[in-house]
């Protein structure tokens, strides 16, 4: 089976922030045990400032303001409030 794209939603905001959140299901594997391949990002003008991806080779992981940190995936649920967790944390803290 290949990779079917679930859902896919890019949203622009008028601050000039946008977020693209893609989502395939893939078959379980010991790479993607939970059956999902994800993308979400946010960018803050054109720089992506927080995402999380299981891209390949990588596994679970979150990006944020550069830097890079493993994600334990728990459920697309979790993964949705954290993502928008990171995004009002950014928001608070962007000068």
């Amino acid at each position: 089976m290949r990779a079917r794209l679930v859902y896919h939603v890019k949203e622009y905001h008028s601050d000039g922030s946008a977020q693209e959140i893609k989502i395939w299901g893939v078959p379980k594997s010991k790479k993607k045990p939970h059956g999902l391949k994800y993308s979400f990002a946010y960018l803050s003008g054109a720089e992506r400032v927080i995402g999380y991806d299981n891209a390949e080779g990588k596994g679970d992981h979150r990006h944020y303001m550069g830097n890079e940190y493993p994600y334990k995936f728990q459920s697309l649920e979790k993964l949705w409030k954290d993502f928008k967790k990171d995004i009002q944390r950014f928001k608070e803290d962007k000068p």
